[in-house]
C-alpha cells in the first residue's frame, strides 16, 4: 500500500512594486483599457524590481514556509524548483536556493523547465519522491519573472502576467489520511510555438537582429527576445483540452463534481476560466478566483490561489480541490488534493 502524500503547507512571496491597468493606460493612452479588463479581469499585477530574480522570490516564499517549523529542515529529501526565468543557464538554480536557504547537503536538488502546468507536475514528482522512498519530504519552490521577457508596447502579454513565488512543503499524511490524489497529464508540442520567447537559447542565440522590433498587424511591438503569445491559439488549447482533462480525472478517481469543494484552475484570465467554467458545468462559487490584483503568476499562481483563499477561510481543513494547470508548451495536468 502507497503511503498517503499531502500539502502541509504553502508560503508565498510577491515583488513590492505594483502596476496598474491606470499606470499602462497612461503610458499608452491608445489602449483600450476598459476592453482590456472586461476580458483579462487583471486590474494590476506585481513586477520584481531591477535585478530582483525569480529565485529571489522564491528564497523568500521559501524562508516564510521554513519558519512555521512544519518539519525539521533536516527532514527535508529533495528541493524541486519549478521556473521559465531561471538565474543562469548553469547551474541549476536549485543548488544555490539549497545554500542560500542552508539545507543540508544530503538532499537532492533540480530545476524543472514548465509554466502554468508546473505545480500540479511539482506536486506529481514530489508524491512519487515519498512514496517510492526517495524522500520523506519535498520543497517544492514554483516562482516566476514573465515581466522580464514582455516588451512595454505589447498589450496582449503586459496585462496578463505579473511576477511571483510560492514554497509547498510535500510530506507523508498522518494516520493514513487521504491526501495528495491521482493525476492526469497532457503535452502537446505541436503547439510550442504559440507562447514562447523565441531568442535567448542554443536555437537562436542573442544578436542585433533578434534585438530588433517591430509592430505586428494588432498594433503590438516586440522584438524575437521578447514573450510572445497568440492569444486565439491559446484559448482555443485550453478551452479543448481542459474539460476533456477533467473528465478524466473524473474516471481515473471515481469521484463526482459535486464531491469537489473547490476548482483551483491556473489563474490565466477572467475569460479563460468563465468558459473553462461553463464547459466543465462547475458552479461559479465553486470556482476559485484569486487573480485581479497579481495577474497571472505562471507556475506560481494555483499555490498562491490555494494560500489566499485559506488565508481568508474559504478553503478549509478537509476540503477536497481539484488543481487544473495549463499552458505553454502545451502542457497540462489535473490532480485531487484534500486540503
Amino acid at each position: 500500500m502507497l503511503l498517503p502524500v499531502r500539502i502541509l503547507g504553502i508560503e508565498i512571496h510577491l515583488p513590492q512594486h505594483i502596476e496598474t491597468l491606470g499606470d499602462m493606460g497612461r503610458e499608452n493612452p491608445d489602449w483600450r483599457i476598459d476592453k482590456i479588463f472586461s476580458k483579462s479581469g487583471i486590474k494590476s499585477r506585481h513586477v520584481a524590481a531591477p535585478g530582483e530574480t525569480a529565485s529571489d522570490l522564491g528564497l523568500e516564499a521559501a524562508r516564510k514556509l521554513l519558519a512555521r517549523q512544519l518539519v525539521d529542515p533536516a527532514q527535508i529529501d529533495f528541493l524541486l524548483y519549478c521556473t521559465q526565468s531561471p538565474d543562469h543557464f548553469l547551474p541549476s538554480t536549485a543548488c544555490q536556493l539549497q545554500h542560500r536557504l542552508g539545507l543540508g547537503k544530503r538532499l537532492g536538488a533540480f530545476d524543472f523547465n514548465l509554466g502554468c502546468s508546473g505545480y500540479v507536475y511539482g506536486l506529481a514528482m514530489a508524491k512519487s519522491f515519498i512514496t517510492s522512498g526517495l524522500a520523506r519530504n519535498v520543497l517544492l519552490i514554483t516562482a516566476d519573472t514573465y515581466t522580464r521577457y514582455i516588451h512595454p508596447r505589447d498589450r496582449t502579454v503586459r496585462t496578463l502576467f505579473g511576477d511571483g513565488a510560492a514554497a509547498t512543503l510535500i510530506g507523508p499524511c498522518p494516520d493514513g489520511q487521504e491526501g495528495i490524489g491521482q493525476f492526469v497529464l497532457g503535452t502537446d508540442g505541436a503547439g510550442f510555438n504559440d507562447l514562447l520567447v523565441p531568442a535567448g537559447g542554443l536555437r537562436m542565440p542573442r544578436s542585433h537582429h533578434t534585438a530588433t522590433e517591430s509592430m505586428d498587424k494588432n498594433g503590438c511591438t516586440r522584438s524575437s527576445e521578447n514573450l510572445y503569445m497568440d492569444g486565439k491559439a491559446v484559448f482555443t488549447f485550453s478551452v479543448t483540452e481542459v474539460p476533456e482533462t477533467i473528465a478524466q480525472l473524473y474516471t481515473r478517481t471515481g469521484l463526482k463534481p459535486e464531491q469537489i469543494d473547490w476548482f483551483v484552475y491556473h489563474q490565466a484570465s477572467r475569460i479563460i476560466l468563465n468558459h473553462l467554467a461553463q464547459r466543465s458545468n462547475v458552479p461559479e462559487e465553486k470556482m476559485v478566483l484569486a487573480f485581479e490584483d497579481i495577474g497571472n503568476t505562471v507556475s506560481a499562481s494555483i499555490p498562491i490561489a490555494i494560500y489566499r483563499y485559506s488565508q481568508a477561510g474559504k478553503i478549509t481543513p478537509g476540503q477536497r480541490l481539484m488543481l487544473v494547470g495549463f499552458g505553454v508548451g502545451y502542457s497540462w495536468g489535473a490532480c485531487t488534493v484534500v486540503w
